[in-house]
């Protein structure tokens, strides 16, 4: 892979918000061979010195743009000093494969590095998320080595995985109604046996609850949000009770909130948002 600051980010619009900026940039991609595209929210404190890093992973047919217009971070970034990072959500572009409908392919990356082709050469959202994007921003934002990760749906699946498998990357981890056990709903048999193939034995590798029997963090709470009004907790998409199960089998310490009456968008997410910035801040800021 080319050096991180050998590459040319292009700054596609710049916002000030809470004393702090909202940028959202473009550079060409190593891993995902393709222009990507991520928003950074710098908070106040960055102007004078380093401070830590909290990525956030969207959803289903989310970019870069939901989360960081959307949610309401960037209040509780900027009083407690975390820059803000989120990715888009898969590769894309006129050479990238597609596939038609909505929870596959542009849009639907789970972050995974594929393996089955036409997908392994682009679809490596893992490598970028966890290797790629992180170097992309010590060379180029004013970032400590203090990281943290998050996500929503498809996303947060994501950052339980890159959370799990990572522990010397990321010191803390939660997420919003995450697809808790991939290889056990539809949503995660598609994705997984598409974009890595038939044999499931692969699977377990990007299944947070597999891997939570693996990687148990004991000294690091995992905080977990999902609406009860959820109509993908209804149709077994989520299974947070799956991920509890795991947690409670190997004692990872687990805050699941089942929320009465919220759903699964961005006013449940922005709700408890103040929540989970401190989660974070608490241990990338102490």
């Amino acid at each position: 892979m080319a050096n991180a600051q050998t590459q040319t980010l292009t700054l596609a619009s710049q916002h000030e918000c809470f004393g702090g900026t909202v940028g959202i940039y473009s550079h060409i991609s190593e891993q995902c061979q393709c222009p990507m595209k991520f928003a950074v929210y710098l908070p106040p404190q960055a102007k004078t010195e380093p401070v830590p890093v909290l990525y956030f992973l969207s959803g289903l047919t989310c970019t870069e743009q939901n989360f960081i217009t959307k949610a309401g971070a960037q209040r509780y970034a900027a009083h407690y000093g975390l820059m803000l990072v989120a990715p888009d959500t898969s590769p894309r572009g006129d050479d990238v494969p597609d596939e038609e409908g909505w929870d596959f392919g542009s849009g639907a990356g789970f972050y995974v590095d594929a393996t089955a082709d036409p997908w392994a050469k682009n679809y490596r959202m893992y490598s970028y998320v966890t290797e790629e994007l992180p170097a992309l921003i010590r060379a180029n934002f004013p970032a400590t080595d203090r990281q943290g990760i998050f996500g929503h749906s498809m996303g947060g699946h994501g950052a339980l995985v890159c959370g799990l498998r990572n522990p010397d990357k990321y010191q803390s981890i939660s997420a919003f109604a995450p697809i808790a056990a991939p290889s056990q709903c539809a949503w995660g048999q598609k994705a997984l046996g598409k974009y890595l193939g038939a044999d499931r034995s692969t699977w377990s590798a990007y299944d947070a609850s597999e891997l939570v029997k693996q990687y148990a963090q004991p000294n690091s709470p995992i905080l977990i949000d999902q609406g009860l009004a959820d109509t993908f907790l209804e149709q077994q998409q989520l299974k947070p009770d799956v991920f509890k199960g795991a947690c409670t089998q190997v004692g990872q310490p687990l805050t699941l909130r089942m929320q009465t009456d919220y759903d699964h968008g961005y006013y449940f997410i922005a709700t408890f948002m103040e929540d989970h910035i401190e989660h974070h801040a608490k241990v990338l800021c102490s």
